[in-house]
C-alpha cells in the first residue's frame, strides 16, 4: 500500500501521514509513471478528500488500484490502529 497526499507542499509540511508521498494534486499527470510503479494499492489524501478525490478518479482511469482516503487526518487515524 503507498500513501499519496496531494495537497500542496507547505500544506504537506505543516501535518502528514508518516511514510506518505507528497505529489500535489496538479501534478499527479505529469508523475504518472512514477505512480504506476508504487506498490498499490494506493490510498489518496488532502485536506478534506475533494482533491483526493479527484485525483482518485484520475488514476482509476488509467487502471491504477486507487482509493479516496479522505482527509490526510483520517488516513493517519486509521493507519495507527
Amino acid at each position: 500500500m503507498t500513501i499519496i497526499d496531494v495537497r500542496s507542499p507547505e500544506e504537506y509540511k505543516s501535518g502528514y501521514v508518516e511514510n506518505s508521498k507528497n505529489i500535489p494534486l496538479q501534478e499527479i499527470k505529469a508523475h504518472l509513471k512514477d505512480i504506476q510503479s508504487f506498490e498499490q494499492p494506493i490510498i489518496l489524501c488532502c485536506a478534506s478528500g475533494n482533491r483526493s478525490g479527484q485525483a482518485t478518479i484520475f488514476l482509476k482511469n488509467q487502471g491504477i488500484e486507487c482509493s479516496n482516503g479522505g482527509s490526510w487526518t483520517d488516513v493517519q487515524q486509521k493507519n495507527s490502529n
